[in-house]
């Protein structure tokens, strides 16, 4: 009887234990894993915004315009021969120019500037270049992209589903949009706060009071705010285009926006990085850095603010990182994305940014 009675406390702890464990699994495969698809239609795109724009910043019915953009960038790319779908190093590259390395305004950062430029795309409404740089044993990739409206500069959910855990690498959604440029985005789906406003639609409107919220508005400015300051629906009926909620904001008026509180932790760390900036009126730098990496060593969000000051942004912002960070270019991504440094693999996002039609 004495040894029965002694098996039950055990038997319960063991029993408890094992449901407690299964719980906790769920609870992780939930938030982290299962997805669970809110508006399998969320391709829309709210062209409204656009229509007090000056007609010189449109360019008529996109639809008969030019709705292939891998074919323009073909067109674009006549004459260099081989197809689109050739090796980065030897297909996209033009004649390399090396200069050497300089300081930003900081002192700080050691730029070799320029090193590695991309075959180029020019049409009627989007011009893009695209160069390799070397930022404190780094490599980072900028895109220069000017647009004739910011219609153009567009977002696109993963298998073109919003919601929580739905996922897809960069290069695929780009492919599936005729992106002719495309970064990852801010990765709302890990999340369950933060703004959503993509292509002038408001998907989710729960704000986080402690982060950054950068909003594109239709005439192509850039604006950071706070949930805490303004409601969704406010910012939706101001103009916003596009909305994220990841950061945080890396410049502002042209001076370095990180602070020493932000420096913190994996913050610090050398990372792989990507951020999306501001120059002037429709002219934006989207960036992606590679990192933990032999090859390139990553950089901490005060490395990427002080190198995005030092390219004249106005504005910049800090989207999702690490493994995340993906450049997408003319059919093909560009740069190494990893997440542990042992294998060069994109990542499967929730969302990217890209240029096109």
């Amino acid at each position: 009887m004495k040894e029965n009675k002694k098996k039950k406390p055990f038997l319960f702890a063991v029993t408890y234990g094992a449901v407690l464990a299964a719980f906790t699994g769920y609870v992780m495969l939930d938030t982290f894993v299962i997805p669970k698809a809110e508006n399998s239609d969320a391709g829309k795109m709210n062209l409204s915004l656009f229509e007090d724009m000056p007609s010189s910043s449109l360019s008529g019915d996109d639809s008969s315009s030019s709705n292939d953009a891998e074919n323009r960038a073909t067109d674009n790319n006549a004459g260099s021969e081989g197809s689109a779908k050739t090796s980065k190093r030897s297909r996209s590259k033009s004649s390399a120019t090396q200069e050497q390395p300089t300081e930003n305004s900081t002192g700080s950062s050691t730029v070799s500037s320029g090193n590695s430029t991309y075959q180029g795309y020019s049409d009627d409404n989007i011009s893009v270049t695209v160069s390799e740089y070397n930022v404190n044993d780094t490599v980072v990739y900028v895109a220069d992209v000017q647009l004739s409206s910011a219609q153009y500069l567009k977002t696109a959910f993963a298998d073109d589903t919003y919601g929580r855990n739905v996922t897809a690498p960069t290069s695929d959604t780009a492919e599936a949009n005729n992106a002719i440029l495309a970064i990852n985005g801010d990765y709302y789906g890990a999340r369950q706060s933060g703004y959503v406003i993509r292509n002038g639609i408001l998907y989710r409107d729960t704000g986080s009071s402690d982060t950054d919220v950068l909003c594109i508005y239709a005439d192509g400015h850039f604006e950071i705010t706070n949930s805490g300051e303004k409601s969704a629906q406010q910012l939706i009926d101001e103009g916003v285009w596009q909305a994220f909620s990841f950061g945080p904001a890396l410049v502002r008026e042209g001076e370095v926006a990180v602070t020493a509180s932000q420096e913190v932790g994996k913050a610090m760390a050398s990372n792989p990085r990507t951020a999306i900036g501001i120059v002037d009126d429709l002219h934006y730098l989207l960036v992606v850095s590679d990192g933990r990496t032999t090859e390139s060593e990553g950089l901490s969000l005060r490395e990427l603010a002080e190198f995005m000051q030092s390219l004249g942004v106005t504005t910049a912002y800090n989207l999702d990182g690490g493994g995340s960070s993906t450049m997408y270019y003319n059919g093909q991504v560009i740069n190494n994305p990893t997440t542990s440094g042992r294998s060069i693999k994109e990542r499967s996002v929730s969302d990217i940014v890209y240029i096109g039609y």
